[in-house]
């Protein structure tokens, strides 16, 4: 005698079994790591974590999960109508649940706290400085002069702008070349129209040219300094400051932040999107379980209605899930855990 349940049913609680398993392992191996890394980073204002976008997310899941509840029944009772609205406003819930957590990301995107890009020690701290500074000085001669930014185009570039003062001779020197060449080696030509029109953007932009030089001396000056270790961290950034508050400098070294380390912060960066980006994939299948149900419109009726509570059983378990991480994620690492670095 076989469980009086549907096959789809027993399949899915089979699935949800594996799932259990594969989330444990992830909250297992974060709980470990956690309690293993003294000075695990836990100031919101150094990993961008918001315990409010959280708190909001998870309470839009329990809704969620609630609405699930009321379409399952609503199915039973064959009011399809009612239980197309109430999948409506859990799949609303899902885009707002997704929607908030891409603010989140947004936030750690936008201050690098990405697994290997963070400085943990106050040496990679300072040559993170250096670099981040040196891409946006490279982005700013490429947005002035044409052609890609590849290391070696770069390197032209660099050596064209920094002679700003003979770029009219030279761009003469080119322009006669040309005008000389009747044919013959069509290789050499279109490297001497590359170099007019590099020249010719100096020229003409020539004051910001100018701008980006006084800026690259700058940074020649830092890089010299931090290679020879003449500099602290809060030499450096002060340092990064002056440069910041220099309005020739300010608007392209903007998205340079100051230098500060985050211990274990790769750590906490690669649980914190592994669990976090997981969670969100399980939510996008979510997502089309009930969207397939959604498109039937008026045309749903009582052979979906397995297919509703099937779904509605791993959307509780989604639910489940982030109802365990939000407290490890966002509440737990607020608690000072009488260890270095809290």
């Amino acid at each position: 005698m076989g469980l009086p349940i549907p096959n789809s049913k027993l399949g899915m609680w089979l699935f949800l079994g594996t799932e259990i398993m594969f989330f444990t392992a992830f909250i297992g191996s974060y709980i470990v790591l956690y309690f293993g890394s003294p000075g695990w980073p836990t100031d919101t204002k150094v990993t961008h974590i918001s315990i409010v976008s959280g708190a909001v997310n998870t309470f839009v899941l329990i809704f969620s999960s609630y609405m699930v509840v009321v379409a399952h029944e609503a199915m039973a009772l064959r009011n399809f109508e009612k239980a197309y609205k109430a999948l409506l406003i859990t799949f609303a819930c899902a885009c707002l649940f997704l929607g908030i957590k891409g603010y989140e990301y947004y936030g750690k995107f936008s201050h690098n706290i990405l697994p290997g890009h963070i400085a943990e020690n106050d040496e990679q701290a300072i040559n993170m400085v250096v670099r981040d500074s040196e891409a946006a000085s490279n982005a700013w001669l490429n947005s002035l002069v044409p052609g890609d930014g590849s290391p070696g185009r770069i390197h032209v570039k660099q050596n064209a702008a920094r002679n700003v003062a003979g770029a009219d001779g030279e761009l003469t020197q080119v322009q006669q070349q040309l005008s000389e060449m009747s044919g013959g080696d069509s290789e050499r030509r279109a490297e001497l129209q590359q170099r007019e029109a590099m020249l010719q953007a100096i020229v003409d932009h020539k004051a910001e040219v100018e701008n980006w030089g006084a800026l690259d001396a700058e940074l020649t000056k830092l890089r010299d300094d931090v290679s020879a270790n003449r500099l602290t961290m809060k030499e450096t950034g002060k340092r990064l400051e002056t440069l910041q508050s220099d309005e020739r400098f300010s608007s392209h070294l903007a998205g340079v932040h100051q230098p500060h380390p985050i211990l274990y912060g790769n750590l906490f960066a690669s649980t914190y999107f592994l669990m976090t980006g997981f969670h969100a994939v399980h939510v996008i299948v979510g997502m089309i379980l009930f969207a397939f149900v959604i498109v039937q419109g008026s045309k749903l009726n009582e052979q979906w209605t397995d297919w509703v509570e099937n779904s509605g059983l791993y959307w509780h378990f989604v639910d489940l899930v982030w109802i365990f991480l939000f407290p490890l994620i966002y509440i737990i690492p607020g608690f000072d855990r009488g260890t270095p670095g809290h």
